[in-house]
């Protein structure tokens, strides 16, 4: 479990007593692990979970239900996770990488528009629209957290195998877009950080097909890779605005 101290630390950001709320977006294995360790932080004065269905486990966190592709329920959803004081720290956890009649492409061949458009919708369109609703009810002065989870493999320059054409360019997109609202953010606040997050690959249905081929002790419960995420973005400075962060610290290339 994560000490206080090593927990993100933006409530203490703002002046007076004004306790700062935690949001993530998506209560998957990841979201939610990642929203349980907010709440034992005591670091906010409230953590909200966002999903489709209001459902939250066993985190402690407050439910929101809201499906992140209707403008209406993500623009409530907002507005009910900033009533109780400002809203510092986002996550959105959401992403896809196979389903019902469609898997990663093993080449150019077996890719189909209709499974790109649901790709690219669900692992950029998405986290976009939620960072257009959160981030101008996001402080304008002092530290604020805005981070998506994407993958190592968006990265073009350590692109070196080829394959899961849709996946790989949806993730190539979310950082280009996390890369383009950090800009822009930082002119109204230079402490913001806008950035995109790899958190291994973790025990849970996204990558349950494709675990065989994990190497030993790199297959994370979900968790460990929440813990690690949460060190790496205590540890980020505004200067890394616009970057991607491994679940280890290291810097994603792009």
């Amino acid at each position: 479990m994560l000490r206080r101290t090593e927990v993100m630390g933006t409530s203490q950001n703002y002046e007076g007593d004004q306790a700062s709320n935690a949001l993530v977006w998506g209560a998957g294995g990841i979201g939610s692990a990642l929203a349980k360790h907010l709440v034992a932080s005591r670091d906010y004065k409230e953590v909200f979970l966002v999903s489709r269905d209001g459902r939250i486990g066993d985190t402690g966190a407050t439910p929101i239900k809201a499906d992140m592709f209707d403008a209406d329920e993500v623009q409530a959803a907002v507005e009910q996770a900033a009533e109780p004081g400002p809203l510092s720290t986002v996550i959105v956890t959401t992403g896809v990488l196979h389903g019902d009649g469609f898997a990663p492409e093993k080449s150019l061949r077996q890719v189909s528009a209709d499974s790109l458009a649901h790709v690219l919708n669900v692992n950029v369109i998405g986290p976009t629209l939620v960072a257009q609703a959160c981030i101008p009810k996001m402080p304008r002065k002092g530290r604020a957290v805005f981070a998506a989870l994407s993958a190592r493999v968006g990265s073009i320059t350590d692109n070196r195998l080829g394959g899961w054409h849709s996946y790989r360019s949806s993730k190539a997109a979310l950082n280009m877009m996390l890369k383009t609202i950090s800009i822009e953010w930082t002119r109204t606040n230079s402490d913001a950080l806008c950035v995109g997050l790899h958190p291994g690959t973790v025990d849970t249905s996204m990558s349950e097909p494709f675990q065989s081929g994990v190497p030993d002790g790199k297959l994370f419960t979900p968790d460990y890779s929440a813990e690690c995420l949460l060190k790496v973005l205590a540890g980020l400075s505004p200067s890394d605005t616009g970057k991607v962060f491994s679940y280890d610290g290291a810097i994603v290339p792009a």
